[in-house]
């Protein structure tokens, strides 16, 4: 089965499933990796960077190991490149996630709205007004567009299933050790630091994907301006092309882990509403379908 016809068949399960309501394989990842965690780093964070690069091979290299034996069993290999594409997209769950934000903002359900947008972003979302809860959904559909989506379709068209597996594991454990406090800083570095190495080629081709498919101009803009001051290498550059994009102010002051933290401004324009929540998942949906028509005319001419 051709490349491009996989990542339809992967996407397709996606949009027609959605995520496993029970039994993810990224829920049993979590718990392996929690236990590692707890034996490499202690109940108080004494894990030095070494120890965090140990617990990074134990979770990541093994299972990458198998889905490269299992992606080459004669007959079934590719099937089983289709289910862990599967199970690495999180492209339906986007939307799961954020359209009841969008409606619940439109019908003036403010409570609702931040119960809701606390399901998928890390930041405090209790005193959120209106504005902060599209916001923080609209820079969620971006960011997590490219970590869910299209960097988990790039590494799957450039490695298949071990790729996207090592991509996924990975991101997983970038969200869970991946923090800048005291239990983390060490332990986590190395997960940090090889998230944002398999990112940054993926984050740049979303970001231009953004830019293409929004306010071209802007975009390029404000990605030029406004990336370099982010904190994340990659979660800037495809922030601040999206809010360009889509002509919206992202960013500013949020609350993390009780800590107040003022964040470069992102974008141009008006702040976001629930209409700009559904905007930015329509120009995911787009893009993808923009990276799928790419491998069609690749696969076409090499034919």
């Amino acid at each position: 089965m051709s490349l491009a016809l996989s990542c339809l068949a992967g996407i397709g399960m996606d949009a027609l499933l959605g995520e496993p309501r029970r039994g993810h394989p990224l829920v049993a990842f979590g718990r392996w990796a929690d236990t590692l965690e707890r034996h490499f780093n202690g109940l108080d964070g004494r894990g030095w960077r070494s120890h965090g690069v140990t617990a990074w091979c134990l979770a990541v290299l093994p299972l990458t190991a198998l889905a490269w034996l299992l992606s080459r069993l004669p007959g079934i290999g590719g099937l089983v490149e289709i289910l862990l594409l599967y199970f690495a997209l999180g492209l339906r769950s986007l939307g799961d996630h954020l359209l009841p934000v969008a409606r619940a903002l439109r019908q003036g359900d403010l409570p609702e709205a931040r119960r809701r947008v606390g399901f998928i972003v890390s930041r405090d979302t209790r005193e959120l007004d209106a504005q902060g809860v599209a916001r923080a959904a609209t820079e969620s559909a971006l960011e997590n567009g490219s970590d869910a989506v299209f960097a988990a379709l790039f590494w799957f068209a450039l490695a298949g299933a071990p790729g996207v597996v090592l991509y996924r594991l990975s991101n997983t454990l970038d969200a869970m050790w991946g923090y800048r406090n005291q239990r983390f800083e060490r332990f986590g570095w190395a997960a940090a630091r090889i998230d944002d190495l398999l990112n940054f080629v993926p984050a740049r081709l979303v970001a231009l994907t953004y830019a293409v498919l929004g306010q071209t101009r802007r975009a390029r803009h404000c990605w030029r301006t406004q990336a370099p001051l982010w904190d994340s290498p990659n979660a800037g550059p495809v922030m601040a092309a999206g809010a360009g994009a889509l002509g919206v102010t992202l960013g500013g002051a949020a609350i993390y882990h009780g800590e107040l933290h003022q964040r470069p401004v992102l974008g141009e324009g008006d702040p976001p509403g629930p209409r700009d929540i559904e905007r930015a998942l329509d120009m995911v949906w787009a893009g993808v379908g923009v990276w799928i028509l790419v491998l069609l005319v690749g696969a076409g001419l090499h034919a």
